[in-house]
């Protein structure tokens, strides 16, 4: 059994209020503004010659856009071309074959502009290139005659498609060329023999290659291969021989490269791209291939091993990436190195690309455009698609190198920039316009929204808005208090709230107001917190013989205001529920189990905001099975201890603490107990934290706040415990104020004119944080007093001075440097007690009989006892002498 992740989208169903926090505040499309180009093609477009040719390019503004285009960086006259249209209210060109034409006359490099009063954005240049699958030129192979043992390379060389196509080796028969390491495929399409044995001949060799758009395979003309050999018959034991090579008389030989050729090679590669090296070798014994980096490791993070170890490759290169490689091949006659020497090249990337710039009037303002590459990248500036250099003169906008600075900005001013940042390896195009508005604060979002989420979730509340100026955005709780950020919250740029971790003191109404010279206005969300939806009884793994009946548990908790479902999987599929299955609300029953029930079951609780998984493993024993009995002749003994704890899934106020069991030494481990250790309070001192079935080994331990804690874990089975594991790490949860008072408070005199104030103090897991201490009060009960009240570190204090046995009432508050505890109860104390100042009077003595007398006598009055009555003591004379 095992509890599982919940999957990525479990939450989703309040990600409706969150917005891209990375993005810019956005103008109203009620409102004027330049053109943004919103969708583009790629800028290597190509495209299927069957089809009709689509270029994509999208853009909004107010008022809405015009587009034009550019071919080859001319303009392209759509309207003296019928195969040519653009479509209705957009700028994509659609290019139509249908009534014939050659699709590659029209490659080459187009360009979008739209264009309304405000200025003018472009797209990015546009290759577009028709797809090409060109025909395997026809060639008579010779038969290829080769030693047994020696090297083989088949070559491929196959047509230089658009795009490139996928190679693969087959029979001519499409059988499939079985590779391992003494046989492959290299990166180039050919196919490497290290050393070509007897058994090669039994098949023909063809490549294939696999045209993209097409999805057309071509194959070329098969290869015959003709073995000379010392052993012409193909003896089977020969082949099976534990040293085949010495076997069939091949003399063995060290290793050299097939692929690449020499000792040292060099390769460039782009930043952000794969890199992908190769080593190919021959050799008999067949070569084993090592990777080394020179200088350094190779990064484990980033490195993948391929080809049977003859390729590295390494996803997503930096700089850090460049350097000295080398292949190291090696078999039992020797070994040989190859070194390759790696240049990371870049093209441009952004370091700060341009904004949109929104102004009121009279601002000042600045568009900055940072990109880097190796080589550095050139910058150009553009605006309305024109060089900046050509542009009618403005004296409020200075071009310093990568910024234009805008001062005292007015209507005028409104245009779109552009930013072309480019070196040989390629270049990036950023559009950015200015806008000048004069605009009040307004909420683009519904007003007063309903948000659910889950306790102990990170989540944001959404406030979109716009003004011009920029408006001050705040947010506040419950129409009440501070601005909202910081500590637990935090306010983004584009108006969403943050809160890292909901707790229940979170839920509330939120109000967002935004505010500038102009004006302000504000919105409401309504947060609600959910209990998380928990399996707390999972399912266990069962062993079970054909034809029993085997139920599996699965109780939930969840938040008795969401709908919950329960679902089942059995092996990641979903179950199907049978006759022979029963579904109920807490379990699932299987009523005569067969083969076919044997597999892994999974029981998913959720709710439209969560949900819970844990998984349990059914195994079907045949009839005949007894693993019971066979169990039962071993020795038992008390299990190994667990190992290799792991600390994940760290949060506030919970941790999952994973193991690895022990061997249960042939008696079944039947729970786990996990026990804690923290350093402040008892440092050394285990305590049981909590107990765990023996199917168990991954569970979610709630913690108290500001416990520096260190886990270990013992395993049970009917013999007795293991040994303690090794300690986790450590995990200090952060502080709160504490959530309970300490118990057993009293307040007895120790004198006649004092009051001992007690209590048990608390213990490391309910201090909740540093510089625990506790706010003891007390006055005199039934006076209107007001409170006495004092800090007391330890656990007692004393008060002085107090009248004979009168009662109190006491509190006693935690606090720590994180806050107060909740508000104490009141305990009723006595001051001390003093010796009676009255005896009882009217005292009457009457005979009963010769052995018995009845006493009787007045009682003293309650203020003259000066403490508890607790008796009254009757005292004789001692007999007189005989």
């Amino acid at each position: 059994m095992a509890r599982q992740q919940p999957s990525p989208w479990v939450h989703t169903a309040f990600l409706f209020c969150l917005l891209s926090l990375s993005g810019a505040i956005e103008i109203p499309m009620d409102l004027s503004q330049p053109p943004t180009i919103t969708k583009q093609s790629v800028k290597d477009h190509i495209v299927d010659p069957r089809d009709n040719i689509l270029i994509e390019c999208e853009a909004k503004g107010n008022p809405a856009p015009s587009f034009h285009w550019t071919r080859n960086s001319r303009f392209f006259n759509i309207a003296k071309d019928p195969r040519v249209s653009m479509r209705r209210r957009s700028g994509t060109l659609v290019i139509d074959f249908r009534s014939g034409g050659r699709p590659e006359e029209y490659e080459g490099e187009y360009q979008c502009f739209a264009r309304n009063k405000f200025g003018t954005a472009l797209s990015n240049r546009i290759r577009l290139q028709v797809s090409k699958s060109p025909l395997w030129p026809k060639e008579n192979l010779d038969p290829v005659v080769v030693q047994e043992g020696a090297p083989l390379t088949l070559q491929c060389n196959p047509p230089p498609g658009l795009p490139s196509p996928v190679i693969f080796w087959m029979s001519s028969s499409m059988e499939p060329i079985t590779q391992d390491k003494r046989v492959s495929q290299g990166h180039n399409g050919d196919l490497y023999f290290s050393n070509v044995m007897l058994q090669d001949m039994q098949t023909d060799y063809s490549c294939n290659a696999r045209f993209h758009f097409t999805h057309t395979i071509q194959q070329k003309n098969p290869f015959n291969l003709k073995v000379l050999t010392n052993h012409p018959y193909n003896d089977s034991s020969l082949r099976n021989h534990p040293d085949m090579y010495s076997a069939r008389g091949v003399a063995e030989r060290t290793p050299s490269f097939m692929h690449p050729q020499g000792t040292a090679s060099s390769q460039m590669v782009l930043r952000g791209m794969d890199l992908l090296l190769e080593c190919i070798a021959s050799g008999v014994p067949t070569p084993d291939i090592a990777w080394y980096k020179k200088g350094g490791d190779l990064p484990s993070d980033k490195a993948k091993f391929e080809n049977f170890n003859k390729a590295l490759r390494i996803t997503n290169v930096s700089e850090e990436d460049s350097g000295e490689y080398f292949c190291l091949a090696s078999n039992k006659m020797g070994s040989i190195r190859h070194t390759i020497s790696v240049r990371v090249k870049a093209a441009p990337y952004w370091l700060d690309e341009p904004k949109n710039l929104i102004l009121a009037p009279g601002e000042d303002g600045r568009l900055v455009c940072r990109a880097n590459g190796n080589p550095k990248p050139t910058v150009q500036w553009m605006v309305n698609g024109e060089p900046l250099q050509s542009a009618p003169p403005n004296p409020n906008r200075e071009v310093a190198g990568d910024t234009i600075i805008f001062r005292d900005t007015q209507i005028s001013s409104r245009a779109v920039y552009q930013c072309n940042t480019s070196n040989e390896h390629g270049y990036l195009l950023a559009n950015a316009f200015v806008s000048v508005l004069d605009v009040p604060p307004r909420m683009l979002s519904p007003r007063n929204q309903l948000i659910r989420v889950i306790l102990y979730n990170r989540t944001r509340l959404d406030c979109p808005f716009f003004g011009s100026p920029i408006p001050t955005l705040r947010w506040f709780k419950n129409g009440q208090g501070s601005n909202l950020d910081g500590g637990n919250y935090h306010v983004y740029e584009n108006g969403s709230l943050e809160i890292k971790m909901i707790r229940k003191e979170d839920q509330g109404i939120y109000t967002c107001v935004a505010t500038n010279i102009l004006g302000k206005a504000e919105n409401q969300v309504r947060l609600e917190v959910k209990d998380p939806t928990r399996i707390y009884r999972m399912p266990e793994d069962q062993v079970a013989k054909r034809g029993t009946t085997v139920q599996l548990e699965c109780r939930v908790k969840h938040d008795p205001s969401l709908k919950l479902t329960v679902s089942w999987l059995k092996d990641d599929e979903p179950l199907y529920i049978g006759n022979r299955m029963k579904k109920e609300e807490d379990s699932l029953t299987i009523f005569g189990v067969a083969e076919r029930d044997q597999g892994s079951y999974t029981c998913v609780a959720s709710t439209e905001l969560d949900q819970d998984l844990a998984k349990a493993y059914l195994t079907v024993l045949a009839d005949q099975a007894t693993p019971t009995n066979r169990l039962a002749a071993l020795p038992k003994g008390r299990p190994e201890r667990p190992r290799d704890l792991e600390l994940t899934d760290l949060a506030e106020r919970s941790v999952r603490l994973t193991w690895i069991p022990g061997d249960d030494n042939n008696s079944p481990i039947t729970d786990y107990v996990v026990q804690f250790e923290e350093d402040q309070f008892q440092p050394g001192v285990w305590h049981d934290h909590s107990k765990f079935p023996g199917s168990v080994n991954s569970a979610v331990l709630q913690l108290s706040p500001y416990v520096n804690y260190q886990f270990r874990v013992i395993a049970i089975n009917e013999v007795g415990s293991s040994h303690p594991s090794l300690p986790s790490e450590r995990y200090r949860t952060s502080g709160a104020p504490p959530e309970s008072n300490p118990s057993d408070v009293k307040g007895e005199g120790t004198r006649k004119n004092n009051m001992e104030i007690t209590w048990t103090p608390m213990n490391a897991t309910s201090a909740f944080g540093p510089n625990l201490r506790y706010i003891v009060k007390w006055r005199r009960r039934e006076t209107r007093e007001t409170w006495n009240n004092v800090t007391v570190w330890g656990s007692r204090y004393v008060v002085g001075q107090t009248p004979v046995y009168v009662p109190y009432e006491i509190r006693v508050q935690a606090e720590n440097d994180f806050g107060k505890g909740p508000e104490p109860g009141t305990v009723i104390g006595y001051s001390g007690e003093d010796y009676p100042r009255a005896a009882p009077t009217d005292v009457k003595i009457r005979v009963l009989n010769s052995t018995a007398i009845s006493l009787q006598w007045n009682r003293v009055y309650p203020d003259t006892v000066q403490g508890q009555l607790r008796e009254y003591r009757v005292r004789k004379p001692a007999p007189s002498p005989v």
